[in-house]
């Protein structure tokens, strides 16, 4: 397997999760090492999601927050 941002040798890893679990939590995963990149089924599994055709893109702030202009104008 390759490495998404480098392109180097991704490795079986065991990763361990400590900090978001209610008890240590074992997990396999892949690490590039080269960089450091780490892809587990989790982070799998939001990438697709997130590239899926029915994904919406993100709103800014800006966009999500109805200015009152309109009714000051009217």
């Amino acid at each position: 397997m390759q490495c998404t941002r480098c392109e180097g040798l991704m490795v079986t890893d065991h990763l361990l999760d400590m900090q978001e679990s209610y008890g240590p939590m074992w997990m396999r995963g892949w690490r590039c090492v080269s960089c450091g990149n780490v892809v587990d089924p989790l982070i799998q599994r939001n990438r697709m999601r997130q590239n899926s055709p029915g994904a919406r893109a993100p709103v800014s702030s800006i966009e999500a927050q109805p200015s009152g202009l309109d009714k000051l104008i009217a």
